[in-house]
């Protein structure tokens, strides 16, 4: 099965194409969650690349989080005779569902960002457009362990428990602190905070509430990590004494960031993953070959390093 990497240059290059052959078609697309910050971003990357392209319609809807809300989206979709679909999964388990009503109509259908159950044994005129998770929470969990020496205990704050992205990002993190150079680090608690910002601040007050001594706060994306740091704060703590780490570098990320709160999150490229993903739709709805599994890298990012993403998202 074909994966290709879409490099630094490569993806310059495709946020900064104007021209793109003449189209007349519609992509449906429906995104997880339309509250979401990282999909706001993704999804603003697909309509750029659309606009880009003449004749290239979206037609996006929002499945509030909801599986059976989405499967019947795409439902609509094949029953409207888009040309192709482009998904962002509320739950992996449900894509090989909407893999086969898709294959069945003949109609191309995209993962974006949340890797389908089915990745391994998607069949042709299909596609994943994505960055690799192995990568994310591994970036993320080697910078904590770097700046507390190897030493200290961690709360962990996940997102949903059934959601692909979720699973590999808590992996990555205790794969990190089972080395030898971290394993001196502990997780006091884990909990899933929904990818939310306010269920992470309450989850994160309910920690602060305990006797439990700690010195990182691992969150598996940013937004749960402004959670928790409102939280600390809110106790009269200096987020400062604590290592907090995020992933996506969103723009409230980097502002946590740039105000010492945040120090670490990791780049994941959503404006490039939703323009790949609205082209390989494209391509595909054109009768036209796309690799399998696109991928856009990861990148680390820290006080040092991150006025090159301020305008990136």
């Amino acid at each position: 099965m074909k994966t290709k990497l879409l490099g630094a240059a490569l993806v310059a290059a495709l946020l900064a194409s104007t021209t793109a052959p003449t189209l007349a078609e519609t992509i449906g697309v429906t995104l997880a969650r339309a509250d979401s910050v990282f999909l706001t971003i993704l999804r603003q990357g697909m309509e750029g690349r659309a606009k880009a392209m003449s004749g290239l319609t979206l037609q996006v809807e929002d499945a509030q989080n909801d599986p059976q809300r989405q499967l019947d989206q795409v439902r609509n979709f094949i029953a409207a005779g888009v040309d192709a679909i482009v998904v962002t999964a509320v739950d992996g388990d449900g894509t090989p569902a909407m893999t086969k009503l898709a294959t069945e109509a003949k109609i191309p259908i995209v993962y974006s960002v949340h890797p389908p159950a089915d990745l391994e044994t998607l069949p042709e005129k299909t596609a994943f457009v994505g960055s690799d998770e192995k990568q994310s929470g591994t970036m993320q969990t080697q910078e904590v362990c770097r700046l507390l020496g190897g030493k200290g205990a961690a709360y962990v704050l996940m997102g949903p428990l059934n959601n692909h992205s979720s699973i590999v990002r808590t992996q990555d993190i205790e794969d990190v602190l089972a080395t030898p150079a971290c394993k001196s680090i502990s997780i006091v608690d884990r909990q899933a905070a929904g990818w939310d910002r306010i269920e992470a601040q309450n989850i994160m007050t309910n920690w602060l509430s305990s006797s439990a001594e700690f010195d990182a706060v691992i969150a598996n994306n940013d937004e749960m990590a402004i959670g928790a740091i409102q939280a600390i704060k809110a106790v009269g703590r200096d987020p400062k004494t604590v290592v907090v780490a995020g992933i996506d570098a969103t723009p409230d990320g980097l502002a946590a960031m740039k105000a010492g709160d945040l120090d670490i999150t990791v780049f994941q490229n959503a404006t490039a993953q939703g323009a790949a993903s609205v082209d390989a739709a494209a391509k595909l709805a054109k009768g036209e070959a796309t690799e399998r599994k696109i991928w856009v890298p990861f990148e680390l990012v820290t006080p040092e390093t991150m006025g090159k993403y301020a305008k990136a998202q």
